[in-house]
């Protein structure tokens, strides 16, 4: 049964326009060229007061160059806050263009540096090689910011979807290491749970629309490898399957109630209240998974200002 009539009706016009086939890996290579079509016509804001550049980082795992976008202000009085951004796809689409317009907004206003990674996607590069992308620009960031005019202190992640699951992972990734920690994860419902592919008992009335379980369950198995819902998933892969989750960086989430991610956010954001972790949680209602781009509804503008605010605390105290 539909659950249109739970969809806020300033969101069910823009369903018709992202209907979104399943996913197959006879329909990937189309879906691919779909989500970046056209992205080059979009009409960029005037803002002098910002640079956007292409840079190639060396991957500290041998694998080739990655690809960067990079968004600085001009001029700044002292060291730049900086995000690393990830952008979504359900881990098999997708391209930092995807945000092109958002990041150089988000830039200008947050006086701050922004560095959107054009990771590997899988099925081609599974299960490590896209958090070793995004590790090896955080590192670099990390060990060039005098040069950079970055704050290495003020280094945090930002991803949405299947980029907000990378950036969870990542998340992980950097603290169990030897090395520096993300200063903040900024997460917009984030994909970080492979169970949710396949499990029987979903919540009612969620994952309808946009991203379905069917789409959900291609993705992780194609970032996986094998069967989403196996034993021994690395948490670095799906940030839900960690055991420890203390001493992750203060962290926001965001997600739609109609969402499928919905209670795999919710449960997560409880674990990391109750291990310690700040946590600013946000479950916008009546609101499936990628509404954001419904720009003009009163719920999206208000999700816009909440993770603008957010990301201002973050960036700037």
């Amino acid at each position: 049964m539909s659950t249109i009539e739970l969809v806020d009706p300033e969101l069910r016009d823009a369903l018709a326009l992202w209907s979104l086939p399943t996913l197959t890996a006879d329909s990937l290579a189309q879906r691919r060229a779909a989500a970046v079509a056209g992205l080059d016509t979009i009409p960029k804001p005037h803002l002098p007061d910002i640079t956007v550049d292409e840079v190639r980082i060396e991957s500290a795992f041998g694998a080739k160059p990655i690809r960067v976008l990079a968004y600085r202000p001009v001029a700044s009085d002292g060291p730049l806050p900086a995000i690393v951004h990830i952008h979504g796809g359900g881990f098999v689409m997708g391209a930092p263009e995807m945000k092109d317009v958002e990041n150089r907004l988000l830039a200008s206003d947050l006086r701050c540096a922004i560095y959107s990674v054009d990771h590997r996607l899988a099925p081609e590069a599974p299960h490590p090689a896209p958090v070793e992308d995004i590790y090896s620009v955080f590192v670099w960031l990390y060990e060039n910011a005098d040069r950079l005019g970055l704050d290495r202190a003020r280094i945090g992640i930002k991803g949405e979807s299947g980029g907000g699951g990378f950036a969870a992972g990542a998340a992980l990734y950097a603290r169990d290491r030897q090395g520096p920690k993300f200063a903040f994860q900024h997460l917009i419902y984030p994909m970080i749970d492979d169970r949710t592919a396949v499990r029987k008992d979903l919540r009612p009335h969620v994952g309808e629309f946009i991203w379905t379980q069917a789409n959900n369950y291609f993705g992780w198995r194609s970032l996986l490898g094998k069967e989403p819902g196996s034993a021994e998933v690395s948490p670095y892969a799906a940030a839900s399957r960690a055991v420890d989750v203390s001493g992750l960086p203060p962290t926001y989430i965001s997600v739609g109630g109609l969402d499928l991610f919905l209670e795999e956010n919710l449960i997560y954001a409880d674990r990391l209240s109750r291990a310690g972790v700040p946590v600013e949680l946000h479950v916008y209602p009546r609101t499936y998974h990628g509404f954001y781009r419904a720009t003009e509804a009163r719920v999206t503008k208000q999700a816009e200002r909440d993770t603008r605010e957010a990301l201002r605390r973050f960036l700037h105290g």
